[in-house]
């Protein structure tokens, strides 16, 4: 079994001299993150106005961000380990902001799932960037609170996506309120306005320098195949931790897409009505699961047992199997409560995962296995649960019975999720002795 890679001789710096630069990328993927979500609580108006069916509007919003995952994640994670992570990060930002755009001005289904597409890209592709920049940016046993301040970042942004996009809409949507420009509906209006926000916010990025790469074994320049090589001796461990992350990704991506659109169908609010709670309680869940996961990812780093930085992934991973049934509460409060549940297991897994990566490959690995766990989670998670929650409520009554599939997929997918993170703590790398 391989052992954890050694410490650079050259030690990285504090979290605390990174300060200013990791919130400058936390308000990067904050930015991110609320363009790839906020078509989540806009999904319902943009089916009504351009006559789409459940199927379509699933494969807008998971496809969508699958296909780019499946094909790029990879190539971008190989980037990552090789390039200038700041440069590359920001033509992601630039991606994201034009796929905004274009969500914007889509005049139909394939144009509308193109700019979902490339603003899956740059969200994705920049989280890959930032999680191995600030993993540069401080100690190994300072990694958890480090990568907790790009996922408060992350989680800010998917709680911006329902607020910000919730009021925005309510706001265009007021008697009397005008476009931003000629005669846009309310919810390109709102994307309109995103976008904007977006572009301005590319340019605290140039500011930012690109670190010294800490914990590298054989270079940055390493061939290919024989990094591929690398990961394949290291299956044992990384094989059941991609299955354990996908899973959550599984649930995660089909509650966070279908959660307006049930609340509206299932309780009969329109977004302005609940888009403040539910973006309230996913920004609390996001906060509380990127703490707890970080502070668990810490511990259990420091622990010196086998597979100890895993256990808050595995208890989390519990928690969310009961919590995928969000749907099936009788209140749209109590709906949404759940579902911040289920968000804050997500939250903790994927932090938690996040750390392993990056405490125990070495640095020439991290962008390329980061990479690869996104392209495996974008196809499964994006490109498969949506839409088979929309393929479940068919036989279940249709459309009335979207939230019910929910849940069942949900509970499903949530208990391979811990059957993965359990077989990957016990096998994983020896810790350093």
């Amino acid at each position: 079994m391989a052992s954890l890679p050694a410490i650079h001789a050259d030690p990285a710096p504090t979290l605390r001299q990174s300060l200013p630069a990791a919130l400058i990328l936390a308000v990067s993927i904050c930015a991110g993150f609320t363009t790839m979500v906020s078509f989540g609580i806009m999904a319902q108006s943009a089916k009504a106005e351009l006559g789409l069916s459940d199927e379509a509007l699933g494969a807008i919003q998971g496809v969508s961000a699958a296909v780019p995952l499946v094909l790029l994640s990879i190539p971008i994670g190989i980037l990552v380990d090789r390039a200038n992570r700041v440069r590359l990060l920001i033509l992601c930002s630039v991606a994201w902001t034009l796929g905004t755009f274009l969500t914007a001005f889509a005049p139909e289904s394939w144009s509308l799932f193109a700019g979902r597409m490339l603003t899956g890209i740059g969200a994705t592709g920049a989280l890959t960037a930032c999680l191995s920049l600030v993993a540069d940016l401080c100690l190994p046993t300072e990694r958890g609170k480090g990568l907790l301040i790009v996922t408060l970042g992350k989680s800010l942004g998917q709680a911006a996506a329902f607020a910000v996009s919730g009021w925005l809409i309510g706001h265009f949507a007021a008697a009397g309120a005008a476009s931003l420009i000629g005669d846009l509906t309310p919810w390109r209006s709102s994307q309109l306005a995103l976008g904007i926000g977006s572009a301005l916010l590319i340019l605290p990025l140039f500011f930012l320098r690109e670190p010294a790469r800490q914990e590298v074994h054989q270079g940055t320049r390493v061939p290919i195949r024989a990094l591929i090589s690398e990961l394949w001796s290291r299956r044992a461990f990384l094989l059941p931790l991609f299955v354990g992350q996908a899973a959550v990704v599984m649930a995660d991506a089909a509650a966070g897409i279908w959660a307006a659109p049930i609340i509206e169908r299932q309780y009969g609010l329109q977004p302005a009505d609940f888009a403040g709670l539910l973006g309230t309680v996913i920004l609390i869940s996001g906060l509380a699961g990127g703490l707890l996961g970080g502070l668990a990812a810490d511990w259990g780093s420091k622990s010196g047992r086998r597979g100890g930085l895993l256990l808050g992934a595995i208890i989390a991973a519990a928690i969310g199997v009961p919590a995928a049934l969000f749907p099936l509460m009788p209140t749209a409060t109590g709906n949404m409560l759940v579902l911040g549940v289920l968000i804050l297991a997500g939250t903790v897994t994927g932090l938690v995962t996040s750390v392993a990566l990056t405490v125990m490959l070495p640095n020439e690995l991290r962008g390329l296995s980061i990479g690869a766990f996104i392209s495996v989670a974008g196809l499964i998670g994006f490109g498969l649960a949506p839409p088979m929650v929309a393929v479940v409520s068919k036989p279940l009554g249709g459309e009335a019975a979207l939230g019910l599939a929910q849940g069942l997929v949900g509970v499903a997918v949530s208990l391979f999720s811990v059957a993965g993170f359990w077989l990957a703590m016990k096998r994983a790398p020896e810790p350093n002795g």
